[in-house]
């Protein structure tokens, strides 16, 4: 399910010729042909995704490590319906609508711009200016794209569509005015503003904690007439049930402390820990109760930096010897 969405991070700035790249859906090789100048934004959408999955899981068993020169470059940690999922699918997605809209806004393809429909009268002290990002056109790319092959009657494909709208939602939810000053030595006597998306690693901050707050759900069965059709419905009644903005699962996640290959965890052997740190990232959490190893290491710095006027800095290089810890 997951593959085709997260092998783009690897297009990069190349040319891309759509019937070349694995994976794809007919509904999506005819979008990658029908937007193809878009289609570099979304490879970088997804990069964008995985490197904010590997900082906001820096510290945790499991932390979004990625394999090379495989399609499934998660490996098969993500073909279980668990919170790991629905996290990559959420911040994926996000990524890709992020990605989409700063592209257009900075102007580099024909078929978007800046948004001209949200702007309405401006406030005291302050009027419209620069370029307002158009976040609802990146939120319908993602949507159209890698929503494309979630349209199976399935708890997988309702549990996938729901992760990355909710990744989306989260950009709408927190666009906000960005304004610039202008006046005599930037008095600020008056000021152009425009709507902008949030910083993409608050964006990962927040659906940090969407996933930290998962719903845990149960797969229902229904007869309709095409068929059976299966939905989602919360595990435990006494919860409230999830918001559009929350993510959800419906499989228990593995507890990553060994490798095995068959839920493709690599263990936490040799990771670096914190021995001061009683939280997940602390060495008696992360080490699985193993215990860890302790090394030094010297490293070079820069040190005793003076300020010159005018106007340089001058530092002498120090040596200083660090303790680090490694699980057994």
């Amino acid at each position: 399910v997951t593959k085709p969405l997260l092998l783009y991070s690897s297009l990069g700035s190349q040319p891309i010729l759509c019937g070349s790249i694995p994976g794809l859906v007919p509904k999506q090789l005819r979008f990658c042909r029908n937007y193809i100048e878009i289609m570099p934004s979304v490879a970088e959408g997804v990069k964008l995704g995985i490197q904010e999955c590997q900082h906001q899981f820096r510290g945790r068993r499991w932390n979004c490590t990625t394999i090379k020169d495989n399609l499934a470059i998660f490996g098969p940690v993500l073909d279980k319906a668990t919170r790991e999922s629905a996290f990559v699918h959420a911040i994926a997605s996000a990524g890709v609508a992020f990605a989409v809209t700063r592209s257009c806004a900075e102007g580099t393809s024909t078929m978007c711009g800046c948004d001209s429909h949200h702007k309405g009268p401006p406030g005291e002290g302050w009027k419209w200016g620069g370029c307002s990002e158009d976040a609802e056109f990146g939120v319908l790319v993602s949507r159209e794209f890698a929503d494309a092959r979630e349209n199976r009657p399935d708890a997988r494909s309702a549990m996938n569509r729901h992760n990355n709208e909710a990744g989306r939602t989260t950009i709408l939810d927190h666009m906000h005015l960005r304004c610039k000053c202008h006046g005599l030595s930037g008095s600020c006597e008056v000021k152009t503003c425009w709507w902008a998306q949030p910083d993409f690693r608050m964006l990962g901050d927040y659906l940090k904690d969407k996933y930290d707050s998962a719903s845990e759900m149960v797969v229902e069965k229904h007869r309709e007439s095409r068929g059976w059709v299966e939905t989602l419905r919360v595990k435990y009644a006494f919860f409230k049930h999830p918001t559009e903005r929350d993510l959800v699962y419906y499989e228990g996640s593995p507890n990553f402390c060994e490798p095995n290959s068959e839920t493709g965890s690599f263990g936490t052997r040799d990771r670096v820990c914190n021995v001061s740190s009683h939280g997940i990232e602390g060495c008696d959490l992360l080490c699985c109760g193993r215990g860890h190893n302790t090394r030094t290491e010297k490293r070079k710095e820069k040190c005793h930096c003076i300020f010159h006027w005018c106007c340089y800095v001058s530092c002498q290089e120090c040596v200083r010897v660090y303790d680090v810890h490694t699980c057994k």
